[in-house]
């Protein structure tokens, strides 16, 4: 993103590793909202605002200037191109962090750092001696605690004084008619800048980064001071997310604890408000009385409006009745889980069950946000490190993972169903998605990469931060949503008044009553759902079902193709060829599970005195570990 580069004023680049606080310092400067999480990959796409003079921007996390997949550069262009950076570094991980600021010192770009976390260093016992680290780096460095706004001020008054620093003795660049910071990349093997300059790339980067290395130790040995402290009760917390022994309960746990907060509290008592009361008794009667005033109750245009598919009954209804108190809660969740730390420890719990999947543990971030929006997730696919990988994360995402609006009204529905209709969905779920996994991880040529994330420390969120990430969140899902609900309400119902519904259920039947043992209304669902999954869940709610074909309504439409948006991403990421290829063959796999549930349902239930539920959940926790056992063993063989 090169948006900042077209705004007249200083180009400011803020910089750092992942997880340093950035973000938090670019909103102080520019007093603008930009994603602030514990994990890599949020800050994917580069905001820009102004400040007086300055024209700043959120660059993603780096650990240093080469460019070695999308995010990586990306990040590269916006600093060679900028006047000056701010350069953010973890007091926690010196040693870690100096590397990218020696670095860009090295490329003779003016640099200020922002020596940040100071608060957690002092609790760690690591003193750092600021005036000499400035000196030795030969660049001013401020002292910060970002989320407190500590030292910020002075950073924004010292930001003219940024100047080049003292470049790392025995590196030099043999290209003196390009610029130092185009010059060293070249020599340190940059294809990417060698081509635009037109010459040959070198092949100095280890030596460049041994030296490098040495001066940064060098550095950390003179002006960092340890004392010994007791590890704090985040740290031990920290540890036991991460054995697999304490880790998967209290995973456990906390799906748990998230169940009961979004599929009780906010799908049940929430929204049987906010849909049964607000928009049940007060508005669709309101919409009701002020069209009769002007229309013929039961007219075509009177159902285009207010109908059972209206755009002013059914639309606003379930986007302001049902999903956005169900988008909110769910947003509130995933925020309080990125800003206390908690993602990026799951992702290491989970390494190994993902390298099976032709994934390691970071793939478990594009998956978590998948839950929250399939469309963010599909484009963080980004942050991993090879096409094979990406392609795997990308079809799960499309074909297992229901985003937050959908698993909303899943969760909504699946709540007056019963426990075993949950268990058994989530097993499935869960099943569907290692198989499909261990599937591509087999057919698909290469291997699963090594795991290299950092993890935050743990902390406990902020209110004030959490609340406005999910309020904003939430907005944006509604701005979002609004047109396409919209759209969506006008098409189904004016098929409707035509007739064209009738023919496109009919033409379904062989699938949804024949395949699926479903009423042929439930093709409306489907229908809707070619536009959005969630649309399209919400409306199973106007057919009349009983609960076991609710439940093989919802598997089938789970595992449906993705919405027009996701489609639109997996195109631009994919290709029209393979985006189709892709598209298609979910299409196909959405109708096979559901009817292979509806196949194993009818079965059991013709079995005297047999519960389907609890027989098909036993089936379904036997299958779930069988296909554990061979993704356990399929990962001996994927790793290199």
């Amino acid at each position: 993103m090169d948006s900042h580069t077209n705004c007249s004023g200083i180009n400011v680049a803020i910089t750092g590793n992942p997880n340093v606080g950035k973000s938090v310092i670019f909103n102080h400067f520019t007093n603008l909202y930009t994603d602030v999480s514990n994990y890599p990959g949020t800050t994917m796409d580069v905001v820009c605002g102004r400040c007086g003079k300055y024209v700043f921007s959120d660059v993603p996390g780096i650990y240093g200037l080469s460019g070695f997949n999308e995010e990586e550069r990306l990040a590269r262009d916006i600093i060679l191109q900028s006047d000056l950076v701010v350069n953010v570094v973890d007091a926690t991980h010196l040693e870690r962090d100096l590397f990218l600021t020696q670095h860009i010192i090295d490329a003779g770009i003016p640099v200020i750092v922002a020596l940040n976390m100071m608060d957690e260093a002092k609790e760690q016992g690591i003193y750092i001696k600021t005036d000499i680290l400035e000196k030795e780096l030969g660049v001013p460095v401020v002292p910060t605690i970002a989320v407190d706004g500590n030292g910020l001020d002075l950073l924004s008054k010292k930001l003219s004084m940024a100047k080049v620093g003292n470049m790392t003795p025995g590196i030099k660049t043999h290209l003196e008619h390009l610029r130092l910071r185009e010059a060293l990349l070249i020599a340190e093997g940059d294809a990417d800048i060698a081509k635009k300059n037109k010459c040959h790339p070198g092949n100095e980067r280890d030596r460049y980064y041994q030296l490098r290395r040495e001066r940064v130790n060098e550095i950390v040995s003179q002006v960092v001071r340890e004392t010994t402290v007791q590890a704090s009760i985040s740290a031990k917390i920290g540890n036991l997310m991460l054995r697999p022994a304490t880790g998967i309960p209290m995973l456990m746990v906390t799906l748990f604890i998230i169940y009961k907060l979004i599929g009780v509290f906010v799908a049940q008592t929430v929204v049987g408000y906010t849909e049964e009361v607000i928009m049940g008794r007060y508005y669709q009667p309101l919409v009701h009385g002020v069209l009769n005033n002007f229309l013929v109750e039961g007219s075509a245009l009177w159902k285009i409006l207010a109908g059972q598919y209206g755009l002013l009954t059914m639309a606003v209804t379930y986007l302001f009745g049902l999903l956005f108190p169900l988008v909110f809660g769910f947003q509130l969740v995933l925020s309080v889980l990125e800003d206390s730390g908690y993602l990026p420890r799951i992702a290491t719990l989970l390494d190994r069950l993902l390298v099976g999947m032709g994934l390691n543990g970071q793939a478990v971030i594009p998956m978590i946000l998948g839950f929250g929006c399939v469309t963010m997730a599909t484009i963080s696919t980004r942050m991993l490190r090879s096409d094979r990988e990406r392609l795997i994360a990308l079809f799960l995402l499309a074909f297992t993972i229901p985003c937050s609006a959908q698993m909303a009204i899943i969760t909504s529905m699946m709540a007056g169903l019963g426990f075993f209709y949950i268990l058994t969905y989530g097993l499935i779920l869960f099943t569907v998605m290692i198989s499909a996994g261990i599937v591509l991880a087999k057919i698909l040529p290469g291997n699963s990469t090594d795991l290299w994330i950092d993890l935050p420390p743990v902390r406990l969120p902020r209110p004030a931060n959490v609340l406005k990430k999910t309020w904003i969140k939430t907005i944006d899902f509604v701005k979002e949503a609004a047109p396409l609900f919209a759209a969506g309400a006008l098409f189904l119902s004016i098929m409707e008044v035509t007739g064209g519904l009738t023919f496109l259920e009919n033409l379904l039947v062989p699938l949804t009553v024949n395949l699926l043992g479903l009423p042929k209304e439930v093709a409306g669902g489907f229908i809707l759902g070619f536009i959005r999954r969630e649309f399209g869940t919400a409306g199973l709610f106007t057919v009349p079902m009983n609960p076991l074909q609710q439940f093989i309504a919802l598997i089938t439409i789970t595992f449906f193709v993705p919405c027009i948006a996701t489609a639109m991403i997996i195109f631009k990421e994919r290709g029209w060829k393979q985006g189709i290829i892709i598209w298609l063959t979910i299409f196909f796999l959405a109708f096979f599970v559901g009817g292979a549930v509806a196949k194993i349902i009818k079965i059991i239930s013709l079995l005297p005195q047999v519960s389907v539920m609890p027989m098909l959940s036993g089936l379904m926790i036997l299958t779930l570990a069988v296909v554990l056992w061979i993704n356990w063993n399929n990962e001996g063989t994927l790793r290199t």
